[in-house]
């Protein structure tokens, strides 16, 4: 679907119950793909190298506003190197709003348009609950990846259910705007990506649906300050290769040291990269490495 930028309203543009009976649907050269069954069901990617006398981490990936979970698996290609590394994947669908499209319930900026009663956040603890009672998960590697609203739901996951993860990376997403409504029990490691031409999520912040959501920086910030982290960031001398249509390394990385349970909180800012990515084959790489660097304490 192709949309105009100029007069679109926002939620067009984002791309962004208990489960229960277990049945393996299929089975890949790389991953065997099992469906949890119930009134949300999802897939779970179990990696070849999975043995039950050894827990394995877990990545849930959430896709945007209007998208799905198979169009997150596709765009960000993480299944190559979970199978490397041994690590459990999944990727759940939100709910259909009144204009069809799916969401999550995760700030009050991004992105429940409609103001519907949905539980996102018990949804996916019972994710995670449901694939524990059924596969060796390690309680100490769970972590959450999420592209524009997923990756508000991420930061919402990281402030109310702190203690279950260990990780989260939010593409294009931002925590709360105001700060009061984070309050983490325990420090969670933080991956802030996000384009600096991003016209949907503006890298400086704005306005959603009458709410305001803070800028990629003011939302490490407030992260570093919660994990009390150095006040002042270093500058990694490397840059990243992120992005696939823009030529060179063009990621910048900000970050925050000595934080609480040695949790890290970085910033990594794409030079030129728009809302929706097309990442780099070394992304996923670069990602899952920032990942396992940093269990739960």
């Amino acid at each position: 679907m192709t949309l105009s930028r100029r007069v679109i309203p926002y939620f067009l543009l984002f791309w962004l119950n208990l489960p229960s009976a277990l049945l393996v649907t299929a089975s890949t050269a790389n991953a065997q793909v099992v469906t949890f069954s119930g009134q949300r069901p999802f897939h779970l990617v179990v990696p070849t190298t999975y043995q039950k006398s050894k827990p394995a981490p877990l990545i849930i990936a959430l896709h945007g506003y209007s998208s799905s979970g198979a169009t997150t698996e596709k765009r960000f290609q993480l299944d190559p190197v979970a199978q490397a590394h041994g690590i459990l994947l999944i990727y759940p669908d939100g709910t259909k709003d009144a204009v069809g499209n799916s969401f999550w319930n995760a700030t009050p900026a991004c992105c429940n348009v409609f103001k519907a009663g949905v539980d996102d956040e018990g949804y996916l603890i019972s994710i995670i609950d449901a694939v524990s009672k059924k596969y060796a998960v390690d309680q100490k590697r769970i972590y959450i990846l999420g592209h524009s609203n997923g990756g508000f739901m991420a930061h919402r996951m990281a402030c109310d259910q702190s203690q279950r993860i260990a990780a989260i990376a939010s593409y294009a997403g931002a925590t709360f705007e105001d700060p009061g409504s984070c309050m983490p029990a325990t420090p969670v490691s933080i991956l802030q990506i996000h384009g600096t031409a991003d016209k949907t999520i503006l890298y400086h912040g704005g306005l959603l649906n009458g709410e305001k959501y803070p800028s990629a920086l003011r939302t490490v910030k407030s992260w570093a300050k919660l994990n009390l982290c150095s006040a002042l960031p270093v500058t990694v001398k490397k840059k990243l290769e992120v992005e696939k249509s823009i030529i060179g390394a063009e990621t910048k990385i900000l970050r925050f040291q000595s934080c609480e349970n040695q949790t890290n909180v970085e910033l990594w800012s794409v030079d030129g990269g728009v809302h929706v990515p097309f990442p780099t084959s070394s992304f996923a790489t670069a990602l899952v490495d920032f990942f396992l660097s940093h269990p739960k304490k």
